[in-house]
């Protein structure tokens, strides 16, 4: 019976780790970054197989799909986007059909896995902005972080000393 039960147990502590969406990055640009994407030729990149994530601006529904803006950022080991670092440019995302915009709300953690279509013309407040548009094909929500955690791991030791009168 232990035969079974170790293994399942560590099977069980091992898919708990496994945090992110770790998507395959087999035909996907990994250099390429939504800003030298906007500044480029209308359709220099089209077609081109993504993995961009970020922090979501805006979600909009329209009658075919869901539109959603993000703030670009790079990707660490697990795909999760670094808001720490400097952002790379705006994007856009599309997915066919409806995504509650309550969950999709501005400030969540977004990575997407999709391929590029042509570049957008849109607005930054009253500046004109070229907006690359992924078709998405995966796109993977972050949880909301609790604590403003970046998904980094933490390890702490403390020790608690309680003085009395």
């Amino acid at each position: 019976m232990t035969k079974i039960l170790i293994p399942l147990f560590a099977l069980l502590w091992l898919s708990a780790c496994a945090t992110g969406p770790r998507y395959p990055t087999s035909g996907v640009a990994v250099d390429l970054q939504p800003a030298e994407v906007s500044s480029s030729a209308a359709d220099t990149h089209r077609g081109a197989g993504v993995i961009w994530g970020g922090m979501i601006v805006a979600t909009r529904n329209l009658s075919q799909y869901t539109e959603i803006e993000v703030l670009g950022y790079p990707l660490d080991r697990i795909q999760r986007p670094q808001t720490s670092r400097s952002p790379q440019g705006r994007f856009l995302v599309r997915q066919a059909g409806y995504l509650e915009e309550v969950n999709h709300a501005p400030g969540r953690h977004i990575t997407v896995r999709g391929t590029l279509a042509d570049n957008l013309e849109g607005q930054v407040g009253e500046a004109s902005y070229r907006y690359p548009l992924v078709q998405a094909r995966d796109i993977h929500l972050w949880p909301a972080d609790r604590d403003g955690d970046s998904g980094r791991t933490r390890f702490n030791i403390g020790v608690g000393v309680i003085f009395g009168r």
